[in-house]
């Protein structure tokens, strides 16, 4: 993976989409574990860790996972916008095929805690292994500032890293840092509707209980719920990264010119002034020759 500072290059990165799916099946896997086990075989401090996979397997993959963040490095230019589509197609694909394998491999512990009956509501309902769903009090307009929020956090912290003219990051040590930042996001920001902060990671597995027997009920459920997880996190992401150019970025000042560059800048100035006479001319056309 070629990495460059998004805010100080204008070239763009070149990533691998190395099959999303895998860090989603731990989180998928880990929530059934949970929830079937009736929280006797771990708690909901599990599912968080292990769905910060996702970002450790950024270090060996260069993987794109969350179709917010890459919309927003398309809008800083980091990432060439004739990806974006192919790009969130991989990531929904690979949450939904994990989902699937982590259905498979709990499926007998699924229908022993279910009842047989996979359902959206109630003490027995399992279509949260998969998706995220609010609490019941939460309003619909309360939850989609949930979601910008979230997003916009993690976008701010993202960018943060790598930036040059503060103190970076060292480059391999970020992907265990976004890691611990979207724990820390996941620990206290989903308590309201799950902290999705990802489109894909919310649509694929919702797509997938929609054909593994929940039905239509995961897209009817708490009034047409489904679509601020989809709208929100791309809105928080990119305004994240606006708020991070406005009140940091554009505020941090230019780093000192090396003193060796000094020299070669009076130079360079020099060389670009018209010749005035004809020995300065012919020098001029020798260097331009050469």
């Amino acid at each position: 993976v070629r990495k460059e500072n998004v805010l100080s290059s204008s070239k763009t990165h070149d990533f691998h989409v190395f099959f999303p799916g895998k860090p989603k099946l731990f989180g998928c896997a880990a929530a059934a574990q949970v929830k079937t086990s009736r929280e006797t075989k771990g708690q909901y401090l599990s599912v968080c860790s292990c769905f910060i996979f996702r970002f450790l397997s950024f270090l060996l993959t260069g993987a794109h996972l969350n179709p917010a963040v890459t919309l927003s490095f398309c809008v800083l230019g980091q990432v060439r916008w004739g990806r974006l589509v192919p790009y969130c197609l991989s990531q929904i694909l690979g949450a939904y095929v994990a989902s699937a394998l982590a259905f498979l491999v709990y499926y007998d512990a699924i229908m022993e805690f279910s009842g047989g009956v996979l359902s959206v509501y109630g003490p027995n309902e399992t279509a949260s292994i998969f998706a995220t769903y609010p609490s019941e009090y939460l309003t619909v307009g309360r939850s989609f500032l949930d979601q910008v929020v979230g997003t916009g956090m993690l976008m701010m912290c993202i960018l943060s890293l790598e930036e040059r003219r503060n103190t970076p990051a060292p480059s391999e040590l970020i992907p265990p840092i976004v890691a611990v930042i979207v724990l820390g996001i996941s620990m206290s920001m989903s308590a309201n509707c799950g902290a999705a902060i990802n489109p894909a990671r919310d649509l694929g597995p919702r797509l997938f209980s929609l054909t593994a027997g929940w039905g239509t009920e995961v897209f009817t459920c708490y009034n047409y719920w489904f679509w601020v997880p989809l709208v929100a996190p791309p809105i928080g992401g990119v305004l994240g990264s606006f708020m991070y150019l406005i009140f940091i970025h554009w505020q941090l000042p230019d780093p000192e010119p090396p003193a060796s560059l000094t020299v070669v800048d009076t130079v360079s100035n020099k060389a670009n002034k018209p010749a005035t006479t004809m020995w300065e001319k012919e020098e001029e056309l020798k260097s331009t020759h050469l």
